[in-house]
């Protein structure tokens, strides 16, 4: 079944009290993602009272216009970008999806938090998506594939329908049995939140006691926060978009996975999206030495300094299959 297909349908309209409660559910899932799922006339449809926070933060971006420029609220923005980018990247993606290496149960909730200010949800809806999406990749059942779906849901209206927004905690029973995770997980909107807080407090702080530093308590927050979240969350699901489209394969994986130089600069080696699909559990995307793998290298860092342990590599049989097949 296609996502966000046009809709033809007359359906009748629906009852003032059913409306009423469906909107209230909506709303009530952007502080509590437990809330249950309510009624859809399709579930396929854009639930555009869930998601107004999500177009509100784009258009938040808009206010550059009005707050200026200083170079402290832009490299705070890079800043924001490169960490929490490391948190998807490191920890929601290669730590609480693959489980490419282990760490500490302090450390999990720690990259769990700075995670979920990416204002991406939180790690285990993420997790179960993704670990969903390398079950059924590039088949009907991807929600997410540019195969099967158009560029604008397989990038970011998968996620903006009733069916995208639950987690299947049937794919995550790891992750389920700490209950910071699944409180973090219910509650995703208060670290973002608190995140926005604290860099308006910042710029306040600044504009008192460092003007110098040209910046403000407005500034900050739109720069730091907006525009640093919104870069980041486009970036990061350009995997899904593009990578399963342009880029090179190196293996002959069975979906359409690409390797692609230039997202894995972006997203700190994400991009070697064919090396990832030929062999996920491994906590290194690059697989050479000379595909930058930035995460991983992040990675080593903290395994050396014993903050992780265990870094899962890649097999020399599985990183030479392709020789192998071609001999």
């Amino acid at each position: 079944m296609a996502l966000l297909r046009p809709d033809t349908r007359t359906d009748p309209p629906a009852a003032p009290g059913r409306a009423t409660r469906r909107i209230g559910a909506s709303l009530s899932r952007w502080f509590d993602t437990g809330t249950g799922a309510g009624t859809h006339v399709d579930p396929d449809r854009i639930d555009w009272w869930r998601v107004a926070p999500f177009i509100g933060l784009h258009l938040a971006c808009l206010a550059v216009f009005w707050v200026g420029f200083s170079w402290f609220a832009l490299w705070t923005a890079v800043a924001l970008y490169l960490i929490r980018m490391f948190a998807i990247t490191g920890f929601y993606h290669r730590y609480f999806s693959h489980k490419s290496f282990k760490a500490s149960r302090a450390m999990q909730f720690a990259f769990g938090v700075l995670g979920a200010s990416a204002v991406q949800r939180g790690p285990l809806w993420w997790a179960a998506h993704h670990r969903n999406h390398h079950r059924h990749a590039d088949t009907q059942a991807d929600v997410h594939s540019p195969v099967t779906k158009s560029f604008f849901v397989s990038h970011m209206g998968w996620f903006l329908t009733p069916r995208g927004f639950p987690t299947d905690h049937a794919v995550i029973p790891d992750l389920m049995r700490y209950p910071e995770l699944r409180w973090l997980d219910r509650f995703d909107l208060l670290v973002p939140v608190a995140l926005a807080v604290g860099l308006f407090a910042l710029g306040w702080l600044l504009e008192i006691h460092a003007p110098g530093l040209g910046t403000d308590r407005w500034q900050l927050l739109v720069w730091g926060f907006f525009v640093s979240t919104v870069v980041l969350f486009h970036v990061s699901v350009s995997i899904n978009s593009l990578a399963h489209r342009w880029g090179t394969r190196r293996y002959a994986t069975a979906d359409n996975s690409r390797n692609n130089a230039l997202l894995a600069l972006v997203t700190l080696g994400e991009g070697w999206h064919n090396n990832h699909h030929h062999y996920p559990g491994s906590a290194r995307q690059g697989f050479h030495w000379w595909e930058i793998d930035i995460t991983y290298y992040g990675l080593r860092a903290m395994a050396a300094l014993r903050l992780i342990r265990d870094l899962r590599p890649v097999p020399e049989k599985m990183r030479n299959a392709r020789l192998e097949a071609a001999a």
